[in-house]
């Protein structure tokens, strides 16, 4: 385990609510060079020493492991950070020590970085104050780990490129994916209705339930897409807006059911095809295609009051249960291997999530 202890760090060391202490030793997950994150990344120690001015000493409870840092380690990702390089962007941690003027972050806080590539997958670190979000005390550490790209994701999606109200329709694909899933949650308690596709599978009326009861609409595999009536009948209005992570003739099929004037936002490409777009849909219906990447938008949005309202719905609507985790499976960090090995399968990129867990 770690050489100092959290239950040793408070106990022994406290100064009007501040907490000084030795260097803590922490475990840290690291990669010197890009390639398949399982043979790269290596478990190794490093001395982080106290906190001073406005920096931040946490305990990192859980950190989950998302495509993109996946993407990141094998070198194929839009930012290559200098290496060596700890992986991980987002987490849920405590805060155990503070420097001497930090103002708005106490000890014993639940905190999550909203800087991008702050390199989460560690027992330890030392953030700067401004760069922490204080999540209530009881909020779920999934949700808590987990709310910086998903959720952020889904929620900017649907609130940037189409002005939604209740009672209109989006579509997504790719639909059981983890931003899929809080896609499907947002819909709900926005009065959005939400179609959702997804690939065929043994069992699909379980994934069905299961989407269902997150708020979709309507499941339909990539099969069923091609045979639907139901927009053309009437019996659910044509999607306004569209959400491809998949690309492909997956997306093409869902522009030929997309209301004219609408909009495709693109943030992934799983199929590893193209987006093909038919000349009919730009000219005749005048179909809008567009792209998202959360990075980009946090990058020029540093301190825009649009980022405090979009991080107190998100914490609000999951501190009320109205936002859940996707599913998701947590590993001892020490098993990590474990973790990538499994996020490297096509089924850990589309719905379970794997996250480490450092709280142990």
């Amino acid at each position: 385990m770690f050489r100092t202890s959290l239950q040793h760090v408070t106990k022994a060391f406290k100064d009007v609510g501040k907490c000084r202490q030795m260097s803590v030793v922490a475990q840290v997950l690291k990669y010197k060079e890009y390639g398949e994150p399982v043979k790269v990344v290596q478990l190794e120690e490093e001395t982080i020493p106290d906190p001073k001015s406005k920096e931040v000493l946490v305990k990192i409870l859980a950190a989950p492991v998302n495509p993109a840092d996946i993407n990141t380690i094998q070198g194929k990702y839009a930012i290559k950070p200098p290496l060596p390089a700890v992986p991980g962007n987002e987490c849920i941690a405590e805060v155990i020590s503070i420097g001497s003027d930090v103002k708005n972050v106490s000890v014993g806080d639940k905190i999550t970085p909203f800087a991008r590539g702050s390199g989460t997958w560690r027992s330890h670190c030392l953030y700067n104050e401004d760069d922490l979000i204080v999540l209530p005390k009881n909020i779920g550490i999934v949700e808590g780990a987990t709310i910086n790209v998903n959720p952020c994701t889904a929620y900017r999606m649907l609130k940037d490129f189409v002005q939604l109200k209740p009672g209109d329709t989006i579509i997504q694909n790719g639909a059981n994916s983890a931003c899929g899933q809080i896609a499907f949650q947002l819909c709900k308690e926005w009065g959005v209705k939400c179609i959702g596709i997804v690939r065929d599978r043994p069992e699909l009326y379980k994934l069905v339930e299961y989407l269902k009861g997150l708020g979709a609409a309507e499941v339909l595999t990539e099969q069923e897409l091609r045979t639907t009536t139901i927009f053309k009948s009437g019996l659910i209005a044509k999607p306004k807006l569209a959400l491809n992570c998949v690309g492909g003739k997956n997306a093409l099929e869902i522009v030929r059911h997309m209301e004219k004037k609408s909009t495709m936002v693109t943030y992934g490409g799983m199929s590893r095809e193209p987006l093909t777009v038919p000349t009919a849909a730009l000219i005749f219906n005048d179909i809008r295609f567009k792209g998202f990447w959360m990075t980009r938008w946090t990058q020029e949005n540093p301190g825009s009051p649009k980022r405090k309202e979009m991080f107190e719905d998100l914490v609000n609507l999951m501190v009320e249960g109205k936002l859940k985790a996707p599913q998701h499976e947590m590993i001892d960090f020490r098993n990590f291997k474990e973790a990538l090995e499994n996020a490297l399968r096509i089924q850990g990129f589309v719905g379970k999530k794997y996250i480490l867990d450092f709280s142990r």
